[in-house]
């Protein structure tokens, strides 16, 4: 089977299943793992897809954005695990950024009373006044799929303030294109929250890396990465960018 004959039959399996294993295309071609190793390192370069443990996986839409609702139920498990790690890197007295995302919501049961927390997540809100920490929440348009505040006012909100970390939540991380998370006015805010904050920390489970969504936040050496798991295969090219903490069981 000729190359470009292979690459079309890989892009519709993925189409149809939205992830699938290398030794079923060895099979489907007739063709050696190496050649569709080849092949996938090809159409993931061309950014047509990502390669995951054992095969590959359908990337995103650029514009793809889960509800609030949606997110939580997703990774559980995983999300957890770096909540608690992240939430372990807040020490008491410190003035801290929690973006709008489920992970860093699931943060919120793990962190120290003594401490300061400004947010634009909605949801956030009744899970920080139950521990009693001291909570500013930005101003601004409330964004209803995401439960987020942004636009200009949540953006002259922030300018009041500066913050020992941050913690965020994105859509993609990619080496080459940084973080992005679909809505512009997200990721200003999220790139404002970075600018203004001495550490910075993206938590994200493994599903975040090599997505490119449509509105740039920052560059990977802008913030650490907190992940449950980084794929084998192209842990390289992250790693020369960015601190990356993966934490397991």
């Amino acid at each position: 089977m000729l190359t470009p004959e292979r690459h079309r039959l890989i892009l519709q399996l993925l189409k149809e299943r939205n992830v699938v294993k290398i030794q079923e295309i060895v099979e489907l071609t007739n063709t050696s793992e190496s050649t569709i190793r080849r092949d996938l390192i090809q159409l993931e370069q061309e950014k047509f897809l990502k390669r995951v443990h054992g095969g590959a996986a359908r990337l995103q839409g650029k514009l793809q954005e889960a509800s609030m609702s949606e997110k939580n139920f997703k990774n559980l498990h995983e999300k957890r695990q770096i909540a608690q790690y992240a939430a372990s890197l807040v020490e008491e007295g410190d003035c801290i950024y929690l973006d709008a995302g489920s992970t860093v919501m699931a943060m919120i049961e793990y962190l120290p009373n003594d401490i300061v927390v400004v947010t634009n997540g909605l949801m956030h809100i009744h899970l920080l006044l139950d521990k009693e920490i001291n909570t500013f929440l930005i101003g601004g348009f409330a964004k209803h799929k995401t439960k987020a505040i942004i636009g200009r006012g949540a953006l002259a909100s922030m300018e009041n303030y500066r913050f020992d970390k941050c913690f965020m939540g994105v859509n993609g991380i990619h080496p080459q294109f940084g973080y992005t998370t679909p809505d512009q006015e997200e990721a200003l805010i999220k790139k404002t929250a970075i600018s203004l904050s001495r550490e910075s920390f993206v938590l994200a489970d493994e599903s975040k890396f090599s997505e490119i969504s449509f509105a740039k936040i920052a560059d990977l050496h802008e913030a650490a990465i907190i992940t449950n798991q980084l794929n084998k295969e192209n842990e390289e090219q992250f790693l020369s960018k960015t601190t990356i903490k993966v934490v397991t069981a």
